[in-house]
């Protein structure tokens, strides 16, 4: 049994993963993770916008056109299509100040894609953390070599010492967009103004990418916002909001109790 934790230095921030196997080697492990650095290290080459030469920097300065871009950002750019369409615009990456950022996915979809790199490299038990953006896949394997689900907390966003509640996944995603890590720096994006609909969004599900954009639409919308979660295509997440205004939570979707 291998049980191993790793950091990676990416994307302005740390990628860490949580791995558990029973049947592959250390050095197999380690193998997977080479091959995980090589994909994360594009992705920053093709979707930050803090880089010059980056694809995506490129496109919101007119030099190339969407159909001039790699497979995965020709993916990105309609996935996120698809989430101004479930969110009524809430999230709109291509309404920000600048042109097309689709930071607000991206990482979440990579978490995805990482997970998928490691467990076909057969590693059975993962938690890809891309900074409050969480990818889990097979449980948690314990030292004992028992299964259980992964634990998750949400911290409150006024005081990160405290853990508000904490979620039980084996396998799907949970994205967190709040004030924790960069302050206020979400925009509405009908407004172009800090978005004021909630402290904090959670969102649980089975796509990384779209829990991602899910939770940070939630900051701009707020309540209104649960309304979403009656569409058929979003029948597998659930959401807990902490209101920005009074302070209380509320949650909706299979895994909690509807306001």
């Amino acid at each position: 049994m291998v049980r191993k934790r790793y950091e990676i230095h990416v994307w302005g921030t740390v990628l860490f993963l949580d791995l558990g196997s029973a049947s592959i080697s250390e050095d197999a492990m380690d193998a997977a993770v080479e091959s995980v650095k090589s994909f994360v290290y594009e992705v920053d080459e093709v979707f930050s916008t803090y880089k010059d030469g980056s694809f995506v920097s490129r496109l919101r300065r007119g030099e190339i056109s969407i159909d001039e871009c790699p497979a995965d950002l020709k993916e990105v750019w309609n996935l996120c299509a698809v989430a101004r369409d479930l969110t009524g615009g809430a999230f709109d990456p291509w309404a920000v100040a600048g042109g097309f950022d689709p930071s607000g996915y991206v990482k979440g979809w990579a978490a995805d894609r990482v997970a998928e790199i490691l467990v076909a490299a057969g590693v059975e038990h993962v938690q890809v953390n891309a900074a409050g953006d969480l990818t889990l896949r097979g449980g948690f394997l314990t030292q004992e070599g028992v299964i259980e689900p992964w634990k998750i907390g949400v911290v409150n966003p006024d005081n990160r010492q405290e853990v508000l509640r904490i979620f039980e996944i084996s396998d799907g995603a949970i994205a967190t967009s709040g004030t924790y890590e960069r302050g206020a720096h979400i925009v509405d994006p009908h407004s172009g103004l800090i978005a004021i609909g909630a402290k904090s969004a959670t969102v649980i599900g089975p796509d990384g990418g779209l829990a991602d954009a899910l939770a940070t639409a939630l900051m701009v919308s707020g309540d209104d916002g649960a309304n979403w979660f009656g569409r058929e295509e979003l029948q597998d997440y659930s959401a807990w909001v902490i209101d920005r205004h009074d302070g209380g939570a509320w949650g909706v979707g299979p895994l909690l109790t509807a306001r």
